[in-house]
């Protein structure tokens, strides 16, 4: 039986983060258009009640979000988190006030990769707490992942967007991975907190991925494929994370991990119909921008999120 708490935190905040999105994308309609990354038009955002309420919503999914992970497994709640695109696109589609086909296979395949890999795999909880010793070598790993990516993108600008997707995907991981070593230690007090290792992860991880958040989507191509590497990076590697690092317990017989890849898969595919239907795929080039784990700038994402 999965932690009731967590479920339904996951689902709220997935929920929340879904009006954000809608809300940011009709507020920046609503203003006068800038040019990329320019702080004039936050300027003209902070004047639209629209878009504070969305920032308002944003701030309570990431509140949503560390009650999930404080109850639940991270393989059990970041799945769930992917919700969010389903909420945004089934707003999006409600306030057009018509049926999409596209969104409604894009929620039908989302749906069932996510709840067929958590029938199947039935996260439970393991290790709350690791040392700094020991992730090492995950924080090596991401390392050399963004300067892979990095480099890659400097060197061939076609793939500049999905590389850069690819590294702020991973950074987005690694820290909501964090998030839940942080949330078994609010118990302790400030000076427990700030004492561990994954306080200051979050604090450098997070504005990496927030950076690579813009820049993947500043060039105003490619962005339904990008905001789908983003989503299926951080879902899959905070997956792959909680199994390595914190020890959470997955079916493992051969038809059970078969079973998991292919309900992956189909959640994978659904994702990618739905970033196709998204507010964020939908802003223009200066606002394409999927807010980076709350931790970085503010309330955000998944983070992705």
């Amino acid at each position: 039986m999965f932690p009731l708490t967590a479920v339904v935190a996951a689902l709220g905040s997935s929920l929340a983060y879904g009006i954000t999105a809608v809300t940011e994308q009709l507020s920046t309609k609503r203003v006068q258009r800038r040019r990329a990354l320019s702080p004039e038009l936050l300027l003209d955002l902070i004047k639209q009640p629209l878009w504070l309420a969305g920032i308002a919503a944003n701030v309570a999914s990431f509140a949503l979000q560390v009650v999930a992970l404080r109850f639940g497994p991270l393989a059990l709640v970041e799945p769930i988190l992917v919700c969010d695109l389903i909420f945004a696109g089934v707003i999006s589609a409600a306030l057009r006030k018509h049926a999409d086909l596209v969104i409604g296979a894009g929620v039908v395949a989302c749906s069932a990769g996510v709840a067929g890999f958590l029938v199947i795999a039935r996260p439970s909880a393991g290790r709350t707490a690791i040392g700094f010793i020991e992730v090492l070598p995950l924080l090596a790993g991401f390392v050399a992942v963004l300067a892979g990516c990095l480099a890659l993108a400097r060197w061939n600008q076609t793939m500049r967007p999905l590389v850069l997707a690819l590294a702020c995907g991973a950074a987005f991981a690694v820290t909501d991975f964090s998030i839940k070593l942080v949330t078994a230690e609010l118990t302790g007090g400030l000076a427990d907190l700030f004492g561990h290792w994954p306080i200051y992860a979050i604090a450098i991880i997070g504005p990496i991925g927030f950076v690579l958040n813009q820049n993947a989507f500043q060039a105003g191509t490619l962005l339904a494929p990008v905001l789908a590497i983003i989503t299926i990076t951080d879902t899959i590697g905070d997956i792959g994370l909680a199994r390595v690092f914190l020890n959470e317990k997955l079916a493992s017989g051969p038809a059970e991990i078969a079973g998991e890849a292919a309900s992956l898969l189909v959640m994978a595919v659904g994702i990618a119909i739905l970033a196709h239907r998204s507010p964020q795929a939908a802003r223009p080039q200066n606002r394409a921008s999927r807010p980076a784990d709350p931790t970085a700038s503010g309330p955000g994402a998944r983070s992705t999120v």
